[in-house]
């Protein structure tokens, strides 16, 4: 298994090769994409992919911490996070089976 990381880059390439659109118009594409998904998120939404996942906003409130060096207590102040989940599909397929074979 490889521990290869896709770059923005590799994102343009991909939809040059496949679409056939230009290099540039490639480059954009992935960046609208990109800012529309980050506008969203920004906004509280959730975003769905079909048969890849979801991007989820969650609300964490106020809570204790500790310092893990120190020992020493610390309030961790409320703050959104993201979340991903992976939909079926996506599990099935990093596992290397179909949805039919999930579901027997």
């Amino acid at each position: 298994m490889s521990s290869r990381t896709i770059t923005r880059a590799d994102l343009y390439e991909a939809v040059y090769a496949r679409v056939g659109l230009s290099r540039t118009e490639s480059a954009a594409l992935v960046e609208l994409i990109i800012k529309e998904i980050c506008d969203a998120l920004a906004t509280g939404e959730t975003v769905k992919l079909s048969s890849f996942g979801s991007f989820i906003i969650r609300s964490k409130t106020e809570r204790m911490g500790r310092n893990p060096k120190t020992g020493v207590e610390a309030p961790i102040t409320p703050r959104r996070v993201m979340v991903f989940k992976p939909s079926n599909v996506l599990k099935a397929r990093i596992n290397g089976l179909t949805v039919e074979d999930e579901e027997e």
